[in-house]
């Protein structure tokens, strides 16, 4: 899949934004006045500017609101009500703990409820495709929420929380690359089973290519990155994701330490999601034999 700057600037800072959001509404950390205000306001900004980026991604962004009206059968438009909802609630609460200094616990809950829920609905944009194998398993909501409540424990400044999140978050984004690498093969997904022919002595294969030049199908779904070059990414994204703030948040405390770890998880998030979109094998490779 072609990976859009604008997906990715999406599925990272949304998920930062909205899992900091969350602990902040938990209460961790319990802060009114400036500093209060101050981390709503990055929590806010994430998740506020992740959710416009995505709108870079559509044909007509003039038409985004119409996504609101599928809410029955559409994870997107799930994924815009969620989080209408998170971003109201999370105001409210704001509101009330920064300038009245009232802690509206329910309230509070119920964000974090809807901030999780709204990191699911958009990992099941990409889940239920069954037309791409590897996002099309239970793994890919793990990795977003996971992403999102070690991103969101370490933005909000929660190490101890944290530290073991980012352990588990990086284990798991292993193990979605390893099961991820070998779930197109898994799937059964070829020419045959595509046209339906059979051959008992020769394997189905295109006589020639369909089209003599690019165009939008190969632009957007056939995207190839190589072995060698994907693997170094994966390497760097772990280290910058997961080894570093780790090595960071375990040295002893200090605001310089905590920022760059900080710096260092949200590139290698970006690293990580970038790799999400580029490595990923849409079938209709297999009808210009790019699969």
């Amino acid at each position: 899949m072609h990976p859009a700057p604008s997906v990715i600037i999406f599925t990272t800072l949304s998920g930062l934004g909205f899992g900091l959001l969350a602990f902040l509404c938990l209460g961790y950390p319990s802060m009114g006045g400036l500093v209060g205000f101050v981390f709503f306001a990055i929590g806010f900004g994430l998740a506020i500017g992740g959710l416009l980026s995505s709108t870079f991604h559509l044909g007509h962004p003039e038409r985004a609101l119409k996504a609101f009206s599928q809410w029955k059968s559409s994870w997107l438009s799930r994924e815009a009500w969620l989080a209408l909802f998170a971003l109201a609630l999370s105001g409210i609460y704001a509101l009330a703990r920064i300038f009245f200094d009232i802690n509206l616990i329910s309230i509070g809950i119920l964000s974090a409820i809807f901030c999780f829920a709204t990191v699911f609905s958009t990992s099941m944009i990409y889940a239920q495709l069954k037309t791409v194998p590897r996002w099309n398993s239970g793994i890919t909501p793990i990795t977003f929420l996971t992403f999102s409540i070690a991103g969101g424990a370490l933005l909000a400044g929660q190490i101890s929380i944290a530290l073991p999140l980012l352990a588990l978050s990086g284990v798991i984004q292993i193990f979605c690359w390893i099961s991820g690498d070998k779930a197109f093969a898994k799937s059964g997904t070829n020419l045959a089973t595509a046209t339906r022919l059979t051959s008992n002595q020769n394997e189905i294969r295109s006589f020639e290519s369909p089209h003599t030049g690019t165009n939008y199908l190969l632009q957007e779904f056939v995207y190839k990155v190589g072995r060698k070059h994907g693997a170094k990414l994966r390497i760097i994204g772990i280290i910058l994701a997961f080894g570093m703030p780790i090595i960071f948040l375990s040295i002893p405390f200090s605001h310089s330490m905590a920022l760059l770890a900080v710096i260092s998880h949200v590139v290698g998030v970006f690293i990580i999601r970038w790799l999400f979109f580029a490595q990923a094998e849409h079938v209709v490779g297999l009808y210009y034999g790019k699969r």
